[in-house]
């Protein structure tokens, strides 16, 4: 029986500026870093002689171990991949949303820093959470993240 998710992973190109987007730019925290060479992660993986360079990141706040949901972000060394296109109407294609407590604080920052960011902070009313802001952004590769900030309801 499925317990729960263990992590969210994607494949990148480079690991060391990928990790410094995450940490620097969405304040996650490195958990850590390993290689994987061998039999285990072939057979794991589908690529004989694979090589992988892999980190493993969390949110401030959340669980170390096994127990809470990290991000693991995946540079195959071994063998290398291709630069997909994807855009976020491509079936295949996914994003990451993360829940802030500032979207237009974090647009500004992330702005300034350089950032690409497809919108400025959108409304949406009415859907299973309230009102919503939310907007999209591309990490160092061109993966889609979400920022969503849910609104407290007004008093009427």
């Amino acid at each position: 029986m499925l317990k729960s998710v263990f992590h969210t992973s994607w494949t990148v190109d480079n690991l060391d500026r990928s990790v410094a987007f995450y940490r620097d730019h969405l304040g996650f925290e490195l958990v850590g870093t390993r290689e994987r060479q061998g039999v285990e992660i072939e057979m794991v993986v589908g690529f004989p002689k694979a090589d992988l360079r892999i980190a493993f990141l969390r949110l401030p706040g959340a669980p170390v171990g096994i127990s809470g949901h990290h991000l693991e972000l995946i540079e195959y060394r071994h063998p290398r991949g291709l630069r997909l296109a994807i855009r976020t109407c491509d079936t295949g294609s996914a994003h990451l949303a993360l829940e802030t407590t500032s979207i237009r604080e974090d647009y500004e920052r992330l702005s300034r820093a350089g950032v690409t960011i497809v919108s400025e902070p959108v409304t949406f009313k009415g859907g299973v959470a309230g009102e919503v802001l939310a907007l999209y952004l591309r990490d160092p590769d061109g993966f889609t993240i979400e920022l969503v900030q849910v609104m407290p309801p007004t008093a009427a």
